[in-house]
């Protein structure tokens, strides 16, 4: 009879059922990830050859064995080019401006008391509630009485004000101390100085999710782009990716590339700055 000391380890036994959730998510992962190796692939691949990799389907549909880099030459010779560069401007330059109108109305709205307060903050809300398509026409019908169509000012102004982005960072301003705002009042620092030293510096993580609520927002914005910048020299690169299918023939490998460049860059912004985004959604309901 054998006996089972105390101290001797003992074996584990390995259940499928406990790395089962694990196996589902790589799963659902993979079969996710394959229409976009397959879009990679066909943007490697001569727009002739793209839809004929689907007859035969095998590990050659992701993997191009002829892989070329034409379509992407071809692509940046034309306007497609400069589409991205204005995509990049106008993103940029929403996420520095909308930034400071952003982070100044939810300055006001934590720290002021004023009689109608939680009224504005529930007009903001139910601002990013609604879609922007539903008042894209007649806000651009007001655009061109301005003169603002075709101009940056035009594709700009409608995406610095983000409802979104107000909520994020109120709901960090209100978890900074109400102790070390007094005491920076009393030492004698202006509202001006509350809000550059100690609100500004301590919300890094809520400013970076603020601006890639913005950056999305105008980087995959499409109807509003095509209601103002309708001139090639203003067209942004969601609207210049619709232009490369013709009438007659569509050159999939050019659209392809297109649709790669396009993902590629907001995809490096978010995968490097997702941490800071994910921890200022996680600190948005602290007080």
């Amino acid at each position: 009879m054998t006996t089972v000391h105390e101290g001797a380890p003992r074996t584990r036994r390995l259940s499928p059922a406990r790395h089962m959730p694990m196996i589902v998510a790589v799963v659902i992962g993979v079969l996710f990830a394959l229409p976009l190796l397959w879009v990679l692939a066909g943007s490697l691949r001569p727009g002739s050859d793209v839809l004929a990799s689907l007859d035969h389907l095998s590990w050659r549909s992701l993997v191009p064995t002829d892989a070329t880099l034409d379509n992407y030459v071809t692509l940046f010779q034309g306007d497609f080019g400069r589409a991205v560069l204005n995509s990049v401007l106008v993103a940029a330059v929403t996420v520095g401006l909308g930034l400071l109108v952003s982070a100044s109305a939810a300055f006001g709205l934590s720290v002021f008391e004023f009689r109608g307060r939680g009224l504005v903050f529930a007009v903001i809300l139910l601002s990013f509630m609604i879609p922007f398509d539903a008042i894209a026409i007649p806000l651009s019908s007001l655009f061109r009485s301005w003169d603002l169509q075709n101009t940056y000012a035009g594709l700009i102004l409608p995406g610095i004000g983000n409802g979104l982005a107000i909520f994020l960072l109120r709901q960090f301003f209100l978890a900074v101390p109400k102790e070390l705002v007094e005491a920076a009042r009393i030492d004698g620092l202006s509202w001006w100085g509350v809000f550059r030293r100690i609100h500004l510096p301590l919300s890094r993580p809520a400013l970076i999710g603020a601006g890639l609520t913005l950056f999305t927002f105008q980087w995959q914005s499409y109807m509003w782009p095509l209601l103002i910048g309708t001139e090639p020299a203003k067209q942004l690169g969601p609207i210049a990716l619709g232009t490369l299918q013709g009438q007659m023939v569509v050159d999939y490998g050019q659209v392809f590339a297109a649709a790669v460049v396009l993902t590629a860059i907001p995809l490096v912004v978010l995968l490097r700055l997702q941490r800071h985004f994910t921890q200022s959604i996680a600190n948005s309901g602290l007080k």
